[in-house]
């Protein structure tokens, strides 16, 4: 049974997520990556399995599909 830890929604539905992910000083984005995000909230909860795949992939043991430059502003 799915139970957000954020809000303690009980309904999710299941999906495909983007999440930016920062590694030291360095910042990755992982796209698909398969979710159930909360339906009340929007919080997205992987597996067990699916972040240790995510963890293996950021730290180098795969090549990323591709590089993007983004801007950076500092609001302070």
């Amino acid at each position: 049974m799915f139970q957000c830890h954020i809000c303690g929604g009980t309904e999710a539905r299941e999906t495909l997520v983007k999440e930016i992910f920062q590694i030291g000083d360095k910042w990755v984005l992982v796209e698909n990556i398969p979710a159930k995000v909360c339906s009340r909230c929007g919080e997205p909860v992987f597996s067990r399995q699916v972040t240790e795949d995510i963890r293996q992939m950021v730290h180098g043991e795969t090549s990323p599909v591709r590089s993007v430059t983004v801007d950076v502003f500092a609001f302070a």
